[in-house]
């Protein structure tokens, strides 16, 4: 069944407005033409063939008028009879113009199956437009045709009244549609206005033509039927030239401009809708890549490729249902844009609908072709309000669905690698580590006239002690700046000397405490007892350099460490003791990267990964993050201090032997023993490129680098890793670690792990560790060291001397009990 033309519609909500201006017009129509028409009675027998010719031909032509297709409510079709009535008005009046328009709109309203009311809305247009042309003639001399040469003032009351009938027809037609649809005024009037004035101001520039020949002679007015097919034949070419620039020329659809006008037009009906608060005040914008097009390119040539694009551009106008639209981008790229829905629901249940259509094999020349596609979904107006950002999200919607190796997704802010928040937190990433926080290098050498000064171990030490890094006073700054708190070995000493002096008291007490509340290594009387799990609860493990979830402690002093560069931040790193469980010594640290950015505060770990790997930035922040450790190491290694530190590489730097030529140059240059730093890599990157992975990891290894495996039991192939890698420790994760105290699964699968571990010779570290009970889990699993917020905080270099002067260790008493430790029940 054909659906109904939207024209003869009104929408639900704008009938009673609508309807009164239809009435309005109606009833100027009959004031204007009503003693015209009265007369009329009397002088039609007198009327001459002339008349008769043209009144024929008018009725005659509109019976089949050119209704350009596609065409915006805000344009008209071409009706012939514009001609015929007038030219009458000019050659015999007002009345037997609007007699005759009347009939050829009644006519084509019948021909068109007009609703009754569009055909008396149309028929009362044209009187007003016939009558305001009529009182444009009357202003000139008198009867334009009553013999003898037309003056300029005849030509000029001709071009008045062209131009009378022009903004009245037209200005009744746009404001009907605006009070019909909602639209924009302006702008769809200017949109239709070159294609009204082509088509209708050639019929009006007809009609003075067509006067003259009839007064010459009945037989000539035929003749205009050519000059009309030619009007006609021009805007069949208008628009066949704009639906060509339109159209996708091998599938027949809408195109990328198609898209755009129609994604803009909708949004500004959706704009209106919503205003009204409608509930079907949403559009959604689907964009489909097919999946396996590009291997029918290459093993069937273009050919078959255009083929199947033609099927499928088939299969997806069958699921489509108008007025929604489909179109082809380009290449295997195709658009659907779905109106009037009132959630996303409906957008996913179309998009799930074109899946299913897209998963039965195309068959061509007898082979069935199987291609699928992935739906990006982006939804007005909570994904965007134009088309370029409906566009963008929701082509980022459908590399997340072929990334995440689904069909369908919808548009969500945390899988857009690239907005415009995200490029500019990159440029300032890259900015930070480029001109850095400390003035070094980029490539992390030291100033070319600084003094060389080495430590007893021969590591290298910066010319000055670091007592205090930040920046003196400013000469532009009003604000009084803080005195360096003196660090004396004895706290007794130096709890006196800040005593006494009012501007250290001052500057210490609003200095952050170098120890957290509730570590039970503060007292030393503490030491020997068992700790209060109530007071080593603490907030999650932090992230680690590959972007684990990690809350910054609130008690960071924003203004302690290096001068920020320029206004992108300050890079530093923190560090989180590793402790031996069975001793209690701490063993080593982990080094997590922090940024203090100048307007959004301290950056969440993981989204500064995730937005430097998806960039070359990755391997300037991974230099910079072996410079600053080894750096530390130096220092740590002069003044007596022998730690392990840990840091996390990424995917890109695994790929190069660029990180292991850096990291041994660093080595030797500091003068840190190779086995003193600890690379830590995630299964997930040795699923990346596992050949070039593990030669980097082979040069590493004979460097003398530790390698640990991350994250063990969250990737693939495991025990195949466990197996091949030069490894020398594995890392459970902290998901794991968390549940076990709970989660029977979860300590099963611990206590697996370090056994298989331990069988391998490999040491175990657990990170995560939250509470005592975990705590002795863990010891009585023979797990080999620890690392999370029952120890310690992540803190900076600084403040880990500090808190380690401070630090009484921990043994469990007695041995490995597991009486604690929850098993799987028995099946």
């Amino acid at each position: 069944m054909e659906p109904p033309d939207p024209r003869n519609l009104v929408p639900p909500g704008r009938t009673a407005q609508f309807s009164a201006f239809v009435a309005s017009v109606l009833a100027v129509a009959v004031l204007v033409s009503a003693p015209a028409l009265v007369s009329l009675a009397t002088t039609l027998p007198e009327l001459p063939v002339a008349f008769w010719t043209m009144a024929v031909l008018a009725v005659a032509c509109d019976a089949r008028p050119f209704l350009p297709p596609g065409r915006r409510q805000s344009s008209s079709a071409v009706f012939p009879s514009t001609c015929f009535t007038f030219a009458i008005l000019l050659g015999w009046g007002l009345g037997p113009a609007v007699a005759v328009q009347a009939v050829a709109v009644l006519v084509s309203g019948v021909r068109m199956r007009h609703a009754p009311w569009r055909t008396a809305f149309n028929a009362g247009q044209y009187a007003c437009s016939l009558a305001a042309a009529y009182a444009v003639t009357r202003l000139g001399p008198g009867d334009l045709f009553a013999g003898g040469l037309l003056g300029w003032t005849d030509i000029a009351a001709i071009g008045g009244a062209g131009v009378a009938w022009f903004l009245v027809n037209y200005g009744l037609v746009t404001a009907a549609v605006r009070l019909r649809f909602g639209e924009r005024w302006w702008p769809n009037a200017w949109h239709g206005l070159p294609f009204e004035l082509l088509s209708t101001g050639s019929l009006l520039l007809l009609a003075p033509v067509l006067v003259t020949a009839a007064r010459a002679s009945a037989a000539l007015v035929p003749l205009v039927l050519v000059p009309l097919f030619a009007v006609y034949r021009m805007a069949r070419l208008t628009v066949e030239q704009h639906q060509l620039a339109s159209l996708d020329p091998l599938t027949g659809l809408a195109n990328r401009k198609a898209l755009l006008a129609e994604v803009n037009e909708q949004v500004h009906r959706h704009a209106a809708r919503g205003a009204r608060g409608e509930p079907d005040a949403r559009l959604a914008l689907l964009l489909i890549d097919l999946d396996r097009f590009k291997n029918v390119n290459d093993a069937l040539g273009h050919a078959v490729g255009d083929r199947l694009l033609v099927e499928v551009s088939a299969r997806l106008t069958d699921v489509v249902e108008p007025p929604d639209l489909v179109a082809r981008l380009g290449g295997d790229e195709f658009a659907i844009v779905m109106t009037g829905l009132t959630d996303v629901t409906e957008a996913r249940a179309l998009a799930d609908q074109v899946v299913r259509a897209l998963a039965e094999p195309v068959p061509l020349d007898g082979l069935p072709l199987d291609v699928g596609g992935s739906i990006g979904i982006a939804l007005y107006p909570e994904h965007g309000e134009d088309f370029a950002t409906l566009m963008r999200h929701a082509d980022v919607a459908m590399y997340d669905a072929k990334h995440r190796n689904d069909t369908v997704a919808v548009y969500t802010a945390e899988s857009d690698h690239n907005s415009a928040e995200r490029l500019g937190l990159l440029a300032d990433l890259r900015r930070v580590l480029e001109v850095g926080s400390t003035g070094r290098a980029v490539d992390g050498d030291a100033p070319v006239d600084a003094p060389v000064v080495r430590g007893g171990d021969g590591a290298v030490l910066p010319a000055s002690p670091p007592v205090d890094e930040r920046p003196g006073p400013r000469w532009w700054s009003r604000r009084r700046h803080r005195p360096p708190l003196v660090a004396h070995d004895d706290e007794l000493i130096a709890r006196i000397v800040t005593g006494a002096d009012p501007i250290l008291r001052r500057a210490a007490r609003s200095a952050p405490s170098a120890a957290p509340t509730g570590e039970p290594w503060a007292d030393p009387a503490r030491a020997a007892v068992q700790p209060d799990p109530a007071r080593l609860d603490g907030p999650p493990d932090p992230a680690r350099l590959d972007g684990q979830p990690d809350p910054v402690p609130s008690d960071a002093d924003p203004e302690r460490g290096a001068e920020p560069a320029g206004d992108a931040g300050e890079i530093m790193m923190y560090y989180q003791p590793q402790i031996a469980i069975a001793t209690g010594e701490m063993v080593g640290v982990e080094a997590l990267l922090r940024w203090r950015h100048p307007r959004r505060g301290m950056v969440d770990p993981e989204e500064l990964i995730r937005v430097a790997e998806q960039s070359a930035v990755m391997r300037l922040l991974t230099r910079r993050v072996v410079d600053d450790v080894v750096e530390q190491l130096a220092k740590w290694s002069a003044a007596g201090l022998s730690l392990r530190a840990a840091v996390n590489v990424s995917v890109r730097d695994l790929h190069t032997g660029e990180i292991a030529d850096q990291i041994a140059d660093r080595l030797t240059r500091y003068g840190v023993a190779p086995e003193r730093l600890q690379l830590e890599i995630t299964e997930g990157a040795l699923m990346a490129d596992p050949r070039r992975v593990l030669t980097t990891i082979t040069r590493l290894h004979r460097i003398g680098v530790g390698i640990a495996l991350d994250d063990f039991g969250t990737g693939y192939s495991s025990l195949q890793h466990l197996r091949r890698l030069p490894l020398s420790e594995v890392k459970v994760d902290r998901s794991f670690v968390l549940g076990m105290t709970d989660d029977t699964d979860d300590a099963a699968i611990v206590r697996s792990t370090i056994e298989l571990s331990k069988a391998l010779g490999l040491r175990v570290v657990a990170e995560g560790v939250e509470d005592e009970r975990t705590w002795r889990m863990l010891h009585a699993a023979g797990c080999d060291v620890a690392q999370g917020w029952f120890y310690a905080r992540p803190m900076p270099a600084e403040e880990l001397v500090a808190w380690l002067a401070r630090y009484r260790p921990l043994r469990p008493l007695g041995g490995h009990d597991d009486a604690d430790t929850p098993r799987r029940p028995g099946r």
